[in-house]
């Protein structure tokens, strides 16, 4: 059997034709389709499995506190609070100053809010002893983290930015803020 030639009776032989899978230009036209399939059933992957994070649902409330915010810190700075932030291997220490007669609280709240995922943030009560206030270790990965520390009736806060790998300590408050 040939396949490869078509006799009509008449003498004059043709091609056959190919099968359309054979051809070069359905696959060709198919690709783009398929890119594009590919890179959609991907995109929803990568939106099911992170969380950005990045708009709040109450944002309009969040901009109305900014002004009791303000308040927090400059209360934090009447009292003349100053601190160091260390996150070692095995605890995270907390060493606060104040003006004279000043008296600080027992327990701390320490967060740490990652600057652009906010499935990272950690949230931590710190307990005051004779050398400052202590929590257990955390484990934070690389990126640029706001710290927070205020006092648990939030009357006072004081704030920075760490940024991981290279930085345990933070210094918080006074001129250099």
């Amino acid at each position: 059997m040939n396949t490869g030639t078509i006799s009509n009776g008449q003498g004059s032989t043709k091609a056959a034709p190919r099968k359309w899978y054979r051809e070069p230009w359905p696959w060709l036209l198919m690709a783009g389709p398929a890119v594009v399939v590919a890179a959609g059933i991907f995109t929803t992957w990568l939106a099911v499995k992170s969380n950005d994070g990045l708009v709040a649902d109450d944002y309009y409330k969040q901009g109305v506190a900014i002004n009791k915010t303000l308040a927090r810190d400059e209360h934090a700075q009447a009292l003349g609070l100053r601190g160091r932030l260390e996150m070692a291997a095995d605890e995270t220490v907390l060493r606060l100053e104040a003006k004279a007669g000043v008296e600080l609280p027992p327990r701390l709240h320490l967060g740490l809010s990652h600057a652009t995922r906010a499935g990272l943030d950690r949230e931590l009560i710190l307990t005051g002893d004779t050398g400052g206030w202590r929590g257990p270790a955390l484990s934070l990965p690389d990126g640029h983290w706001r710290v927070l520390v205020e006092d648990e009736a939030k009357t006072w806060r004081l704030t920075g930015s760490l940024w991981l790998p290279g930085g345990n300590r933070l210094d918080l408050g006074g001129a250099g803020r």
